[in-house]
């Protein structure tokens, strides 16, 4: 079976495809850097959208999503957002922790699995 990588980098790739099922990287945020954590998840759940078209794929499809909050306290700041983008009816399995993230910039990290 091949694998596909996009968006490789020096130590990783955003996203990796074998088979049938698609594996993001932990995503982070961009524009919305040292913003809410509304705003960081809503810029990363755009990221993955298009990762995932990138990959043949879309949010339909997801299967597994772990999150990573520097705040546990925000954790219903980031559902509000969540809950507009995830397709009801086919939410995927899906795991919230706190962490210290990689920069204190960063308040949410995103990394999905989904089929094609």
């Amino acid at each position: 079976m091949s694998i596909q990588r996009i968006g490789v980098g020096p130590r990783m790739s955003k996203a990796v495809v074998h088979g049938n099922t698609v594996y993001l990287a932990g995503q982070v945020c961009d524009k919305a850097a040292g913003k809410s954590v509304g705003e960081q998840t809503q810029e990363i759940l755009g990221i993955i959208d298009g990762l995932l078209a990138e990959a043949g794929t879309d949010k339909t499809k997801l299967l597994m999503v772990n999150i990573w909050l520097s705040d546990i306290s925000t954790f219903a700041e980031m559902n509000a957002v969540w809950d507009k983008w995830v397709v009801a009816g086919a939410t995927p399995g899906r795991a919230t922790v706190e962490a210290k993230l990689a920069a204190p910039q960063f308040t949410v990290e995103i990394a999905v699995i989904a089929a094609k």
